[in-house]
C-alpha cells in the first residue's frame, strides 16, 4: 500500500467513475483500476461492488475512503512543514475564491502577488462557498478567500477588507442621477438577487429585508454579470459589491448609487485550517491584499 493508491481510491469515491477518476489522477483507466484491485488484494476485502454498472462502494470501502482522506490530509501537513525548510514564500499554493470575489479581486492582486512573491506558484480555484469549505477541510485547497459566513467559523480567518455594496439601477430609473440613497428608500421595492448557494445573496437580502424591500421571486441570477445585464435591460434593480462596479457612475445602461444609512457591506476574509503550518505565508498574503484594496476603498464608503 502507498500514498498513490489512497489517492486513486479517494478520487474514485469523488467521481464515482473510473475514467474520470483516472483523468483526475493523470493516469490511464487500466492503471487506476489495477491499483484499486491490488489494494483490495493486499487488504483482503472488497472495496467495490463488481456486479454493478455504477461505481458502488462496500461498507468496508466507504470506511477506508474516510480513513484515506484523513491520511492524505496529514501527508499534506507534512509536506507543508517540509516546505518551511526553504523560502517561506516559495512553492505551490492552492487558493479558492467565491464567484462574487474572484473575477473582481484577482485582477487587482495577482500582479502584486507575483511581484512580491515571485517564487510562489499560485493555483486558483473558483467555486461556491460550501464547495470551498469542503475542499479546504479535505486538504484540496490551502486557503480560501470569501465573504465571512457561519460555515467558516471553525477555520482561522484573516480579515482582508470590508466591501460596500452599491445599488445598481437602469439608466432611465428615477434614482439614476442620484449619488447616494438611504437604504430606507428601498422600502416596498423589489430587487433582483443571485440564486441559492451564493453567500452574497443572503448578505444582500439581509440588508434589503431590513430596509423593507423584497426579492423578485420570478428570477434568480447565476452570476453578477447576469444581474448587471438584467438591470441594464430595465428588468429591475439590485445590489452589487463595489469591486464589481466601474469607477463611472453610469456605464452600459446601468447607474451606480452609493447606498447609506446604513452602508451595506460584507467582510472578505482569507480562511485556512487551524493545523496548517503555513500561517506566516497566509498572513503575508493577507497583508498585501489588505493594503492594496484599502487604497481603492476611500473612507466615505466604510
Amino acid at each position: 500500500m502507498n500514498i498513490r493508491d489512497l489517492e486513486y481510491l479517494v478520487a474514485l469515491s469523488e467521481h464515482r467513475h473510473f475514467r474520470k477518476a483516472a483523468e483526475a489522477c493523470f493516469v490511464s483507466q487500466p492503471t487506476l483500476s489495477g491499483q484499486i484491485r491490488k489494494l483490495e488484494d493486499e487488504l483482503g476485502v472488497s472495496l467495490l461492488e463488481r456486479t454493478s454498472r455504477r461505481v458502488l462502494f462496500t461498507d468496508a470501502g466507504l470506511s477506508l475512503v474516510s480513513q484515506a482522506q484523513k491520511i492524505l490530509l496529514e501527508v499534506k501537513v507534512l509536506t507543508e512543514l517540509a516546505s518551511q525548510q526553504g523560502e517561506s514564500m516559495a512553492g505551490p499554493l492552492h487558493i479558492g475564491f467565491i464567484p462574487t470575489v474572484g473575477p473582481y479581486l484577482l485582477p487587482h492582486i495577482i500582479p502584486q502577488l507575483k511581484a512580491a512573491f515571485p517564487q510562489l506558484e499560485l493555483f486558483l480555484h473558483e467555486a461556491q462557498t460550501h464547495q470551498l469549505v469542503r475542499q479546504l477541510e479535505e486538504g484540496k485547497l490551502d486557503c480560501i478567500i470569501l465573504a465571512a459566513v457561519k460555515e467558516t467559523e471553525h477555520f482561522i480567518e484573516l480579515p482582508l477588507y470590508n466591501e460596500p455594496m452599491i445599488l445598481a439601477v437602469p439608466e432611465e430609473h428615477r434614482w439614476a442621477k442620484m449619488e447616494t440613497l438611504d437604504m430606507d428608500q428601498l422600502n416596498g421595492e423589489t430587487l433582483l438577487m443571485l440564486g441559492d448557494g451564493h453567500c452574497l445573496r443572503d448578505q444582500a437580502m439581509g440588508f434589503c429585508f431590513a430596509a423593507g424591500a423584497h426579492e423578485d421571486g420570478s428570477f434568480k441570477a447565476t452570476s453578477l454579470e447576469t444581474l448587471r445585464n438584467m438591470v441594464a435591460a430595465g428588468s429591475g434593480i439590485t445590489l452589487l459589491p463595489q469591486l464589481a462596479t466601474p469607477k463611472e457612475q453610469s456605464r452600459d445602461g446601468v447607474s451606480y448609487i452609493k447606498a447609506c444609512n446604513p452602508v451595506p457591506t460584507r467582510l472578505i476574509t482569507l480562511a485556512y485550517r487551524p493545523g496548517s503550518p503555513l500561517r506566516a505565508r497566509y498572513e503575508k498574503i493577507a497583508e498585501l491584499i489588505n493594503q492594496h484594496i484599502d487604497v481603492r476603498f476611500s473612507a466615505e464608503w466604510l
